[in-house]
């Protein structure tokens, strides 16, 4: 596949999706191909290139996860041990979680916490003034009883890093990870950003206009609570090299036994697009009978996404700089390359008609801790609804993403508790409903996070 045929494909869809800027990196056959398109603002425009900056959002939990595993490596972490162990001050509302979530739990997201602490209050912004505070945190399940996509139990597991290391959480990382590897180009501070090439995000308005995203993370300078699970910034030379770290390049600095753990399935992930598994956090996900390991991320107006195939060397990296399209286009590449590299075919399940009683029962409100989900039917068709609790829109000084509108959904073929979305800037992710012993529809999982559910049907 010629660099031409990339270049051609990424322009052509960057233009569809109306991205401002985007950077695309593939590795294949041994060789690198980059491509990209665009310009890093619209306000103060320079042209993206394969040293451009983005921020990676949760791609972030890669490192994380890999520097944790470089000390359990060399004996200083037990996976199977409690986090107490390491982080002795850690609080939960729940004593009984508390004392038993394990190390692997943050890991594979079996922790049994909600998805992140929300705290719009000016404060201390440390990894361990947000730890002090996870009692506010609701638990969602007993600790290894399911998997829920929780973006404070990586936060949690950076401080495991900090205690143990005696090391800040960034200082570590660029220790046990960055500097190893040689990402040279990968960062988590503003001063380090700033002086160097980097893009903006960009939000779409109700106007359809796109607007510049502030803050340039999802939370403001100094907020360094949220850094091991989202905060890392870099370009798509450096993930491709981060690539070939996870494809083998890593030795000498982690055992490939290591690696290959990283790689393996510790807990099924059920109808989601998130994978068919979590590894240690990898999404583990089979594509066309080829297995991938991968992980996104989703910032203020910048969507990251990394794909590897281990067994045929082969990585895809995606990075764009508007939403809500930004994540269909990183998707659109990575099914692009796949397919036009490896001759792999990802395709989107095909829903049933629409079914008035199911759509029935399962419309109501759903949240987590940020977010309300809202299911509604007209009686011709299923939508979803998405967005940040106005409450905390209200409280929060910063800009926010816009909410995701109402979106059409289809049922799956099956027992009818699985869904996938079929329209608007989610489409493609699928999920399913959770019922209690009663066989009463009580959740419904987007994204891997489990959103409870609040009212019936209106």
């Amino acid at each position: 596949m010629s660099q031409e045929k990339l270049s051609e494909f990424v322009e052509v869809t960057a233009r569809e999706f109306d991205i401002p800027g985007v950077a695309v990196g593939v590795l294949a056959g041994g060789q690198e191909f980059v491509a990209s398109h665009g310009m890093t603002s619209l306000d103060n425009p320079l042209p993206v290139d394969d040293k451009t900056l983005f921020h990676l959002a949760s791609v972030t939990k890669t490192f994380t996860a890999t520097a944790l595993m470089r000390l359990v490596a060399a004996g200083k972490v037990d996976l199977d041990a409690p986090v107490r162990r390491y982080v002795p001050e850690l609080v939960l509302a729940d004593e009984t979680a508390a004392a038993q979530i394990t190390v692997l739990n943050l890991l594979n997201h079996t922790a049994g916490l909600d998805w992140n602490l929300i705290d719009t209050e000016d404060g201390d912004g440390s990894l361990a003034a947000f730890v002090a505070k996870m009692a506010d945190l609701a638990l969602i399940a007993p600790p290894g009883a399911r998997a829920s996509y929780s973006q404070a139990g990586y936060n949690l597991a950076g401080r495991i890093i900090e205690n143990v290391t005696g090391l800040s959480f960034e200082k570590a990382i660029s220790s046990l990870v960055l500097e190893p590897a040689g990402l040279s180009n990968t960062f988590f501070e503003p001063d380090d950003i700033m002086v160097r090439r980097f893009a903006v995000g960009h939000n779409r308005g109700e106007d359809g206009a796109l607007r510049s995203a502030q803050p340039w993370k999802s939370w403001r300078a100094g907020m360094r609570g949220n850094n091991p699970g989202g905060g890392i910034v870099s370009s798509v030379s450096d993930l491709l090299a981060w690539a070939r770290f996870h494809l083998g390049a890593a030795e000498g600095v982690l055992p490939a036994e290591v690696l290959r753990r990283m790689q393996e399935p510790t807990i099924e992930l059920r109808a989601s697009t998130l994978g068919d598994a979590f590894g240690i956090c990898w999404f583990l996900r089979e594509v066309d009978g080829v297995r991938t390991i991968g992980h996104g991320g989703s910032g203020n107006g910048q969507f990251a996404e990394l794909l590897i195939v281990p067994e045929r060397d082969f990585a895809v990296v995606s990075l764009a700089n508007a939403g809500p399209d930004g994540y269909p286009f990183n998707q659109a590449v990575v099914r692009w390359a796949l397919e036009h590299y490896l001759g792999v075919v990802e395709r989107d399940p095909e829903p049933i008609p629409y079914d008035q009683t199911r759509a029935r029962e399962v419309a109501g409100r759903y949240e987590i801790d940020a977010m309300n989900l809202d299911l509604a039917t007209d009686g011709t068709r299923l939508t979803l609804e998405v967005g940040i609790k106005p409450e905390i829109r209200q409280a929060s000084q910063d800009d926010m993403p816009p909410d995701y509108p109402p979106a059409a959904v289809g049922f799956l073929p099956g027992d009818g508790d699985e869904y996938i979305i079929t329209e608007g800037g989610l489409k493609g992710q699928r999920g399913f409903f959770t019922r209690d012993d009663s066989g009463t529809v009580v959740g419904v999982d987007l994204a891997g996070r489990l959103f409870s559910r609040v009212t019936g049907a209106s």
